[in-house]
């Protein structure tokens, strides 16, 4: 069970605190809001009404003490960039931050952020793969050269066995998953694949385009 702090519960903070509480982490919400901290209150450990940029606040709450800190502040880049550095100078084990853009990044992860996610960045990329084709239901990418996609099978595969299609010699991907009527399974070589059917495969892009042709 991980302890962690998260600071700015708007919209991103919130879906942050409440996730990890779902997943039994011990959660700290902070904000200057009153009204976005009793929002969280029913699905966080503690909820506290506090400046996140504030030396003597945050060394009231023990910083050292929690596994996760996250920086949720949003477009309130100065703000980020303070609670970021007080944060790391108070001996936090690793602070996530937030961004909004590549250069609030860059200053981000100078001033004391172990990583900064980028959620518009992301979201957008995953939004431009899902409708680059109809072929795409969902797209992870998992770096620069790998990502997982879910797709809509071939035609061509209809009433064929995974090692009949034979993908991983044929084009250096994997077939993770398959989901049929809504269900999600790990299939065996000698899985028959039908009309309907989605898989999740692993690979690099270029790989997955001339597979799926397109």
């Amino acid at each position: 069970m991980k302890s962690v702090l998260i600071i700015g519960v708007g919209q991103f903070g919130s879906t942050i605190a409440k996730r990890m509480s779902e997943l039994r982490c011990e959660v700290m919400a902070v904000d200057t809001d009153e009204e976005s901290i009793n929002e969280v209150l029913p699905y966080v450990t503690v909820a506290n009404i506090g400046d996140g940029t504030n030396e003597e606040f945050l060394r009231s709450l023990g910083i050292d003490n929690f596994d996760l800190c996250f920086v949720a502040l949003g477009s309130l880049f100065q703000s980020s960039l303070e609670a970021t550095s007080l944060l790391k100078e108070l001996g936090a084990k690793k602070v996530i931050s937030r961004a909004t853009n590549d250069i609030q990044m860059k200053f981000l992860l100078r001033n004391g952020a172990d990583e900064v996610v980028y959620p518009e960045k992301q979201m957008a990329l995953r939004i431009a793969t899902r409708y680059a084709s109809d072929s795409i239901l969902d797209f992870i990418q998992l770096d620069s050269n790998y990502s997982i996609y879910e797709l809509v099978i071939p035609k061509d595969w209809y009433g064929k066995t995974l090692s009949q299609i034979d993908i991983r010699k044929k084009f250096n991907i994997n077939i993770l998953t398959l989901k049929r009527n809504g269900e999600v399974f790990i299939p065996s070589p000698d899985t028959q694949m039908q009309e309907g059917d989605n898989v999740f495969v692993i690979g690099g892009i270029k790989d997955i385009q001339k597979c799926f042709k397109f």
